[in-house]
Order: structure tokens, then sequence, then C-alpha cells
């Protein structure tokens, strides 16, 4: 279902019942709610994530996993949890302003006049193949990447843009790794290593030895075990196949030599702290704000299980797209930033997605413009904002059917995404006449 609309999804169930019901086996990995309460067996893995999962929880019909006090999964469809709307919107405001993309024509999109008000949470929705990428991405986001960044990308076709000077930066957070190699993990990326090694070369032991902050890094010669360079794992080339890594026989996995490992702080080594969880170093360097408040922001968006050292390349995408908001949740920056974010609820449970619209809130109130593109009714129905575009895919699209805050959304006559909001808001009675 990534990427699809509440329709699109429709006629992709009916589809997979169709190959069942032809004698096939159809297994699907999923967090679809809809797809979860079709199916006819349910394997509900967890009960949490990383070191707290890896059990199934509960498995069988839909009624028996529902039934099951442990599954989180059952929680939120039951009704136990859930994601509510929010009492209070941020709406358009004069003072704000707007920013704004008018005659917008390529591809599909029909002389699009898009304009998101400031400091909102907007979301653009549409069916599959309604332009909203052409929109946001290739015509907004090339154009903002131009003005600020000088980027050589040609944007799609547009007549003018408006309302740029009132912002500072523009950041598109992606589900993509947050590095290429081994090498990169969560502290590198978050900047909580350079604390840590600061925190490390400034021990008595380290200035008797004559240890500088880089000492404790494992990208340059000096503390690193030289046979890995770091790495921590030895990279095999397999010709015509992806390289595979194996751990480092000389350090064991641990990085650095000998004699940078014998510098202890609270008992605990340079490799020792990168083995810890976000949770175990939050506690841990609890007396040092500047690393502690880090990690607790790690926690807060759903990442406290994540060790401290763990290969980015083994993070899945949401883990890395978590993992980028709370980098800028940290940053105390006073520019008006305007986030892009494109379908990140792709590959999140319930939870998680609930997890994400806090983290969605906090960077609003911190002064900041957020535009997604979304299909998630969740994310759709906390959202300040509400661009949806159509009313089909193709030809049949690249109009703008609706905007506004969702109740308008889900009262607007002709409008797809409308019919599933006003389910996802509780106004079933909308439906009666569509």
């Amino acid at each position: 279902s990534i990427g699809l609309h509440a329709r699109d999804n429709e006629q992709l169930l009916k589809t997979l019942e169709g190959l069942r019901d032809l004698g096939n086996t159809v297994l699907v990995v999923e967090h679809d709610e809809e797809t979860i309460r079709r199916a006819d067996h349910v394997i509900d893995v967890g009960p949490g994530a990383g070191a707290h999962g890896g059990e199934v929880v509960a498995a069988g019909s839909l009624a028996r996993v529902l039934a099951d006090k442990k599954s989180l999964t059952a929680k939120y469809l039951r009704g136990d949890y859930q994601i509510d709307v929010p009492v209070d919107r941020v709406g358009p405001n004069s003072a704000r302003g707007f920013i704004e993309v008018i005659g917008a024509t390529e591809n599909n999109l029909k002389n699009v006049h898009l304009k998101v008000p400031l400091g909102t949470i907007t979301c653009v929705t549409g069916v599959s193949g309604s332009g909203k990428s052409t929109l946001v991405d290739d015509v907004l986001r090339r154009a903002l990447f131009r003005k600020f960044y000088k980027s050589k990308d040609r944007p799609g076709a547009f007549d003018q843009l408006r309302g740029e000077e009132a912002l500072g930066k523009v950041i598109v957070v992606d589900q993509s790794p947050i590095g290429r190699t081994p090498r990169s993990n969560p502290a590198t990326y978050t900047g909580i290593f350079n604390q840590i090694r600061d925190l490390f070369a400034a021990l008595p032991a380290s200035k008797i030895r004559g240890y500088g902050a880089s000492r404790f890094s494992f990208n340059v010669k000096g503390g690193r075990c030289e046979k890995c360079q770091g790495g921590g794992v030895l990279k095999i080339e397999m010709n015509f196949l992806p390289p595979i890594y194996v751990t480092c026989e000389s350090c064991n996995g641990r990085r650095y030599n000998r004699e940078t490992l014998e510098i202890h702080y609270k008992g605990r080594n340079i490799s020792d702290v990168l083995e810890m969880t976000v949770d175990e170093a939050m506690t841990f360097f609890r007396a040092v704000p500047k690393i502690c408040d880090p990690c607790a922001t790690l926690s807060e968006v759903g990442l406290g299980y994540l060790k401290l050292g763990q290969q980015g390349t083994t993070l899945s995408g949401g883990e890395a797209q978590r993992v980028k908001l709370a980098t800028e949740l940290t940053k105390q920056s006073r520019d008006h930033a305007l986030f892009i974010l494109d379908e990140p609820t792709t590959g999140l449970h319930f939870h998680d997605v609930a997890r994400l619209v806090d983290v969605l809130v906090r960077l609003r109130d911190a002064n900041n413009t957020l535009i997604v593109i979304e299909h998630n009714m969740d994310i759709i129905k906390s959202a300040d904002w509400v661009i949806d575009l159509g009313p089909e895919g193709g030809n049949d699209g690249g109009r703008i059917v609706a905007e506004g805050p969702p109740e308008r959304i889900a009262a607007a006559p002709g409008s797809h995404t409308g019919r599933f909001l006003a389910g996802a808001l509780g106004m079933e009675h909308l439906l009666e006449g569509k």
C-alpha cells in the first residue's frame, strides 16, 4: 500500500483477494489498518522495536489478535490507543503570510495556484498520479533550492514564486539512509559523538597521555584500529554480488586500539559508550546536558532502542527519517525553515505515526512550516491545512479539488480524500450523500 491513496488501496485489496480466491497464498508485510482487518490470518511481531522486539506476540484470526493484551497493534485496532483530532489548528495568518507557486503547468498540472500558509502543517493529498509530487517536489522544492542553494536542477514549469523571502532555509526530510557506509551512525549524524569525544578528551587520564578529541574518532589515525580503519568490520568484495562485511578480528568490532580503550568514564570506554542504546546513554550521561538532551529527543521520537554506534546502513527508512527529524529538533535555529516530507508514514506502525505527529507539531511550534505529501488519514486529520489534488490521476488530475482545514476537505463534494477523511474525523454523516 506504499504510495497508495485510500481509494486505490481498496482496489489493491480486491486484487489480493482475487489472487487468494484463485487458490494462491498471499503473504503481506503491512501496517495499513484496512489490510490487517481484511486478512484471513494475522501474525503480529513485537512487542516493541529493536532489542525489545523479535517475538511473535499474537497469531491467528483478526478476532484472536484483537483479544491479545500485549499486542500494541491490537490496542490501536481496538481503539484503546488512538491518534486524536487536534483541539486547535493553526490557521492562515496574513501577518505570517504564504509561500505561493502561481501558474504551475508541469506534467499534468493545469495552471495550479499553490498557496501554503506559513507556520502551519500543510498536507498535500490526492489519489495516486494526481500531481502531488510534481507540484511540491518538481516545482516548489526545485524552485526554492535554486533560489536558496543555487541548485542546478531545473524546476517544473510555473509562472511565479512568492513569499520565499520569509523563509530562512528549506529542508527535505526523506527516508534515505543517514550514511552510505557502516561508519555512519546515530551518534555521528546527530552530533552527539562530538560531545562524547570532547568529554573523553577532558578526562585526567587523557590529558596525562596527551590525547585530544581526535584520539577518540574512528575516522582518523591515532586511536582507531588500523586493521579495519575504525570501521569495526572488514569489507569483502564479492565481484558480481554486493560486498559483505565481517567483524574485524583484530579489535573484535570495537573500532579502537588497546591504548584508546584504556581510557574510562564512569567505568566505560569509548567503545562501550557506542554500544549503549539511546535510553541507556540518556541515563548514563544525565549530568552532561549536551549529550543527555539530544538522546532525550531521540527517545521522544521513539528511537530509544537504537544503539548510539549502530551502523547507519542497518536503519529502516522510518528510523533514518526520525533521526533526521530529531536532529532538526535539537538545533536552536532562529531561521524560519520550510520542511518538505514526502509520505513520511511509509513503513510506520500506528504507534510510530503517533510519535511522528508529535514531532511535526513540535517543529511547527518552533516557528517552522511543514509541507507533507501524505495518504495516511491520521496525518491528514492532524494537519492544520490540506490541499487536495485531483480529482483523478493522470490527465484527469492536476487540479486543486479543495483546500482548507481537514473538516472542509471532508465536506468537499468530488474529493476522494474527503470521503475517507470524513470517517477519520468522526463526520460519517457527511458520507450519506456521497
